[in-house]
């Protein structure tokens, strides 16, 4: 009784020491231009200069006049962003639509209730709190390059939409991606998993589907119907939603629902490729496919969706080299291949003459914006790829050494302690190109075809070419969207600390990336997918597979 009594009053003395009052209804310091801000800009919208919590507290008052920093999106480059960042050094704003911060790789997990949908998000709030910065539930519309805004919008409280300017000096792009129709007809009766209430309508279709194939007055055709589940794409996303979906159906609902409804159910995964998971290694792709064909999960690879109707899909495959029209009955699809640029980054990428890309929006090496103002723009995550295009900086490379010897850059010719030194500059300003320039001497000699002991412009070229021709895209995951995030945040960091200096000497700072930090490097730290009770690992050339079936010969993994 003492130790219990002892425990209840800890409690209530832990709760007095926390418990805290507002000691006053004191009013509240808010900027006039916060209430009613000054309109400009192209479109002669309201500029919101200076935001209603600018003046909260005397931690905020000292940043207010910071460098503006605007971020866009709240996925895993801009979280990694500001959980980089150093307190006070900026004034931040984050606009997004939603105001969470979402785990997407778990997020197939959520669709059929193995995870809380709570356990998958974070209150970006909360994390904008540690840097005292500010949120806005709003949507991006435009940027207005030259005078530095936003467009920004959200519907008020009687339905109206709103629109206003938000003013930057660095603007950080992340607002991610969307999904690929690939022109394809009747896609409003497929579900897409890309946000939370994604997932919370899945799980309901799923139940829903389940529970009208128990009444009486479901037909047996019908009742196949509505156990028919089909995933477009089979790509990770696809695959794990179909075993996570397999697992729902054959060890959970099946216990609860009537026998009948297993004989019925069917999972069917529609691939356009010759293997589904077609990053990873192919081994693991077979691997993948035996475990499905184990789990009496449909791979119907070489296929391509032609039209999803309200009860079936149509798609095509190839049969004895003829193109053979098919159909399957659908009572629930998914639609899960690919990504494509959304509305407002294709906007931004029409703006800039130099936005080649129709996928995403492209960047150099330092995630600067290429088009835009230099070291105003950023981006990052799926919106973005990363462009590489070492010949073309080729004169850039050669400029230094032919001042040296006086002569014109494209007809200066590389002995092979100058070769290092250009391959030391592409791996500077490159870093992805590093693994393909380790054997230097091998490619002097290789790409030396006129065994002259040099290499000249045409060959250098032509080295570079091939270079270029190895590197390939980063891939649009989540592990590279948060290391972008992460060094934009130590970027701005060690520019933060410059600025002072720089604005005493009154030197401009639009190329202060390139002084104060290096180029982005994307370290892959492997693939991991789930394929029900099984998984597949790809790190880099080490390939993991196995599960608890002794389905592999040689054991659990191979």
């Amino acid at each position: 009784m003492i130790g219990g009594g002892a425990v209840v009053g800890s409690i209530f003395l832990y709760d007095y020491t926390t418990y805290s009052e507002d000691p006053s209804m004191e009013d509240i310091p808010v900027s006039e231009l916060a209430l009613t801000p000054k309109r400009g800009g192209p479109k002669n919208l309201p500029i919101a200069e200076v935001l209603v919590d600018d003046e909260d507290s005397e931690a905020m008052q000292a940043q207010r006049d910071k460098p503006k920093l605007v971020i866009l999106g709240t996925g895993w480059g801009s979280v990694a962003l500001l959980k980089t960042l150093n307190p006070g050094d900026y004034h931040v704003t984050v606009v997004s639509p939603v105001n969470y911060f979402l785990f997407t790789p778990m997020l197939p997990s959520a669709t059929v209730g193995t995870l809380s949908l709570k356990s998958l998000v974070e209150p970006v709030r909360r994390i904008v709190h540690r840097l005292r910065g500010h949120f806005l539930k709003a949507e991006a519309e435009d940027v207005d390059f030259s005078s530095k805004l936003v467009e920004v919008s959200q519907v008020d409280a009687s339905g109206k939409r709103q629109h206003f300017y938000l003013p930057y000096d660095k603007l950080v792009i992340a607002v991610g991606s969307t999904s690929n129709s690939h022109g394809v007809k009747g896609l409003e009766n497929c579900h897409m998993l890309k946000t939370i209430d994604d997932a919370r309508k899945i799980k309901n279709k799923v139940t829903d589907n389940m529970e009208l194939a128990c009444l009486p007055t479901t037909s047996d055709e019908e009742r196949k119907r509505l156990l028919s589940f089909v995933i477009c794409g089979g790509g990770p996303t696809g695959v794990e939603f179909a075993a996570e979906l397999y697992d729902l159906l054959n060890e959970d609902l099946r216990k609860n629902f009537p026998k009948i409804l297993r004989n019925e159910i069917s999972v069917h995964v529609i691939q356009s490729r010759s293997h589904i998971l077609n990053t990873y290694d192919e081994a693991l792709s077979k691997y993948a496919e035996s475990r499905f064909a184990h789990d009496s999960v449909e791979v119907l690879t070489n296929s391509r969706v032609k039209e999803v109707r309200p009860d079936k899909i149509l798609f095509t495959q190839q049969e004895d080299g003829k193109t053979v029209t098919k159909e399957i009955p659908m009572g629930f699809c998914l639609w899960s291949t690919g990504v494509s640029q959304t509305t407002f980054a294709q906007k931004l990428a029409k703006k800039l003459e130099a936005q080649n890309n129709k996928h995403a929006l492209e960047t150099d090496t330092h995630l600067r914006l290429i088009g835009a103002p230099l070291g105003d723009v950023y981006a990052i995550g799926d919106c973005a790829t990363v462009q590489n295009n070492i010949a073309d900086h080729m004169v850039t490379f050669l400029r230094t050494i032919a001042w040296e010897k006086g002569k014109d850059p494209q007809k200066v010719h590389l002995t092979f302690s100058e070769w290092r030194g250009v391959a030391e500059r592409v791996k500077k300003r490159f870093p992805q190109a590093a693994n393909h320039l380790r054997r230097l001497d091998r490619l002097f000699q290789e790409y030396d075809r006129d065994h002259s002991g040099t290499l000249d412009f045409d060959e250098l070229h032509e080295l570079l070419m091939q270079i270029d021709s190895k590197l390939t895209s980063l891939p649009a995951t989540a592990q590279r969207a948060n290391q972008q995030g992460e060094y934009l945040g130590r970027k701005f960091n060690h520019i933060a600390k410059a600025l002072p200096g720089m604005r005493a000497n009154e030197v401009d700072y639009g190329d202060l990336d390139e002084a104060v930090y290096k180029a982005f490097s994307y370290k892959h730290l492997g693939s991991l997918a789930y394929i029900g009770n099984a998984a597949i690992f790809d790190f880099n050339g080490l390939n993991f597979g196995g599960g608890f079936d002794g389905l592999d010969e040689e054991g659990v993994f191979r």
